[in-house]
């Protein structure tokens, strides 16, 4: 089929307007247009992001009201139309193909196809390079629909720099889980490119609507004759968890402005991660967000900027504002690419943490439509049709992706392929990934066809996949995570008990042990390894390493929630003195103390994983929330690491490449009784907070270790090292530095040692 169309050009939607200027064309042919100065516009509700949404809250505003406020907005468009139109280029257009989704080249032109089962009407809507306006097809469902697939080719069409977007309509019967708003220009869940505001942060352009892009222009990216993939075994994996803004954000970080918080930004700081030791990154959500949406209407948290990015929009694009120099979508993702390839010349993995559990398009009461929503409700979203299609909330975000689904089960496998096939990552974390676990009722289920899928892919396979075990539900499933001997598991329990044992609990001597020697009582189930246990004393979420050991409780008040979000239950300990102090004691108490969690972490059977900052002791000033801010709250202090360098930092760097270099920390199997000696006849004493144990290397080169959390010096008695060797003291946390750590060793340690309240110490078995 071909056609000329004739269309009413009108100036393009900025991406900063909140209201639409709109125009229309059905199928083929011109249809009606309002006015840009009209004084009988409708008002201006009709026209917002969530117009209709907001009026269809069923309890303030009767579906009878919407429909006649949709009539009254149908009339004065109509009344409006201008009497000339104007002709544009004509195109060729075909019904194109249903597959792939998205946007593709094919022989014929630029083809479009997107799924929504529940639609009534489909309209593409394109603005074209340097255009003043929006050209709007409607599609017809006799010739561009194929099932559930709506798609339309158009041969002419640039073959870059186009913007689209979707206008659906479908059923108003809320009731039954629909959302339907087609005065909203929807993105494409498929989009491989987002364009919107161009510089972080921008609130000038806070409204900015988002659009789906593509670039057939570019020449694929080259990726090097001698590049190849680290491929780093599980068992050796040292994991940094970073936001790729806030890692170089602030000014000491010394990069150029256009730079800083940006993809390229992490590549001139590889030399740090390097120098520390680590060996992974997993990147907190780089997937496009909108860190304005707090900021789009008065709020308690309309000052925030939301600088974790868990609030997704799209699940293939980049997060476009990474890019250096505000470069927009195309940049963004060559310039992600760079990143790859620099932190895997450098022997870096690349891991992500990917939110698959909710969207940003929030609840039913301040809906944010941007796409699935409007898309098809009922597929996309966990609906509870018993309660008038009221939105399943099981992420805590007002919404729960319908993961189990089977389209959406594909648009989640599609994406990770895409992750993995154009940008190379090495793995992913899946945040609130019992969620994954949900059928499309929101019951748990105990087989989820996609935790199972992705286990099984093939192009994945090679791929890390790592499980946040637990929901805003309460599906707990820590150790119990449906796994197919594939998936890893953030170890929420590990946390805990070591959180609580060094800071000197009752009854917890008995777990910690547990928690150092892997976690048996949780992983060695089936074909499962040590290494599916991913250690972490610190995460985003919740206080950092040096508030750990600095407050007792949280203090949230500048979240604008009246410090009634954060978790409660943090195990922290002040060590005397609630925040900070000049109080020299309280001071080596804390150094100590950080220490002492990091020593721990890093003798650990397992996969250890440290949160950016805590290589020098960053502080939120107590905040366990502070998702929200764009500030030194959040951004790495590189001033602050440089005056840690020869104590802190170097403790932690010295640990971090010891356990890399020694393999008896890093065991396949879970250990047996001839790879480790308990120190102990104490076990069933709630009050002992001493422990020692040797661990064996087969070789000679035993490490003992011993862990003081009572409050006075334990006189502990030092076994034998094995024949032909000496031991050596490499680490006694209570010694000053250089003195805390030496890499060599200091001889002459037998018989007893004193270990300090509140320290550790390792020895090492040396000829």
């Amino acid at each position: 089929m071909t056609a000329s169309p004739v269309v009413a050009i009108l100036p393009a939607p900025q991406l900063s307007s909140n209201n639409f200027n709109r125009f229309f064309i059905a199928p083929y042919r011109a249809s009606s247009i309002i006015g840009l100065n009209s004084s009988k516009r409708p008002p201006a509700e009709f026209f917002g992001q969530n117009s209709f949404s907001k009026t269809r809250e069923h309890h303030k505003i009767s579906p009878a009201k919407v429909y006649a406020r949709r009539a009254e907005e149908q009339r004065v468009i109509e009344e409006e139309a201008p009497q000339m139109l104007e002709t544009f280029p004509s195109f060729e257009i075909t019904p194109g193909l249903a597959h792939p989704l998205g946007v593709s080249e094919i022989e014929s032109g630029i083809n479009f196809a997107i799924f929504s089962q529940h639609a009534s009407a489909v309209t593409l809507c394109v603005i074209l390079p340097k255009s003043d306006g929006m050209i709007e097809l409607a599609l017809d469902p006799q010739k561009n629909r194929t099932v559930n697939i709506w798609h339309i080719c158009i041969k002419e069409l640039p073959r870059g720099d186009v913007l689209y977007g979707y206008r659906i309509d479908g059923p108003q019967s809320w009731h039954e889980g629909h959302r339907f708003d087609n005065s909203i220009v929807l993105i494409d869940p498929y989009a491989k490119l987002i364009e919107g505001r161009r510089a972080f942060g921008d609130v000038s352009n806070k409204i900015c609507r988002f659009f789906g892009t593509y670039d057939f222009n570019t020449l694929p990216f080259d990726w090097g004759e001698s590049y190849k993939l680290p491929n780093i075994p599980e068992k050796d994996l040292v994991i940094y968890e970073m936001n790729v803004r806030a890692f170089t954000a602030d000014e000491s970080s010394g990069l150029d402005p256009d730079q800083r918080g940006s993809y390229l930004g992490v590549i001139e700081k590889i030399p740090h991660l390097l120098e520390l030791g680590v060996n992974a990154v997993e990147l907190m959500p780089v997937f496009e967000f909108d860190e304005l949406e707090f900021q789009r209407r008065p709020n308690p948290r309309d000052h925030m900027i939301n600088t974790w990015g868990y609030s997704t929009i799209n699940f293939f694009a980049p997060m476009s504002r990474y890019a250096s120099c505000a470069g927009g979508p195309v940049s963004a993702s060559r310039e992600f690419k760079q990143m790859v390839k620099a932190l895997h010349d450098a022997g870096i993995e690349v891991i992500l943490d990917v939110v698959y559990n909710h969207t940003n398009e929030a609840d039913d009461k301040n809906p944010y439509t941007t796409s699935f929503r409007g898309i098809d409700n009922k597929v996309y979203y966990m609906v509870d049709l018993n309660n008038n299609g009221q939105l399943l909330n099981f992420s805590g975000c007002g919404n729960t992706f319908n993961c189990n689904h089977p389209v959406v089960m594909e648009l989640i496998l599609e994406s990770l392929r895409h992750w993995v096939a154009e940008y190379h990552v090495d793995g992913f974390r899946f945040d609130l990934a019992s969620v994954l676990c949900r059928g499309t009722d929101g019951t748990p289920i105990n087989a989820p066809p996609l935790v199972k899928a992705i286990a099984k892919d093939s192009v994945l396979s090679r791929c890390k996949i790592i499980a946040e075990p637990w929901d805003c539900g309460g599906l707990y499933l820590v150790g119990k995570f449906p796994n197919w001997d594939r998936w890893a598991e953030w170890n929420g329990k590990y946390r805990d008990d070591i959180r609580r044992f060094i800071k000197g609990d009752a009854g917890m001597k008995g777990n910690f042990a547990t928690r150092v020697a892997g976690s048996a009582d949780l992983y060695r189930v089936n074909k499962r390894k040590p290494y599916h246990s991913v250690n972490f004393v610190i995460a985003h979420d919740g206080f950092t390493l040096y508030d750990l050991v600095s407050y007792n409780s949280k203090h949230n008040d500048a979240n604008g929630e009246g410090g009634n979000d954060g978790c409660n239950d943090n195990f922290s300990w002040n060590c005397g003195i609630e925040g900070e102090t000049s109080d020299a004691y309280i001071f080596a108490l804390r150094s100590r103390q950080m220490k002492n969690f990091h020593l721990a972490l890093m003798i650990s059977q397992g996969t250890p994983m440290m949160l950016m900052g805590d290589e020098y002791g960053h502080t939120r000033r107590g905040n366990n929330n502070s998702y929200g801010h764009d500030t030194a709250i959040n951004n790495f202090q590189w001033g602050q690491l440089e005056a840690k360098k020869n104590d802190h930092f170097r403790f932690f760097s010295k640990m971090i490449k010891f356990r890399q270099s020694h393999s008896v920390f890093k065991k396949e199997n879970f250990l047996d009784k001839n790879e480790i000696t308990w120190l102990e006849d104490n076990w069933y004493n709630e009050e002992s907070r001493f422990l020692a144990f040797t661990l064996h290397d087969g070789n000679g080169g035993d490490i003992y270790l011993a862990f003081n959390a009572h409050h006075f010096f334990v006189k502990a008695a030092i076994p034998s090292p094995p024949q032909n060797r000496r031991w050596h003291r490499v680490v006694d946390t209570n010694l000053k530095s250089p003195g805390d750590f030496v890499t060599e060793g200091i001889a002459g340690i037998s018989g007893t040692y004193n270990v300090a309240p509140y320290s550790a110490i390792l020895l090492e078995a040396k000829q």
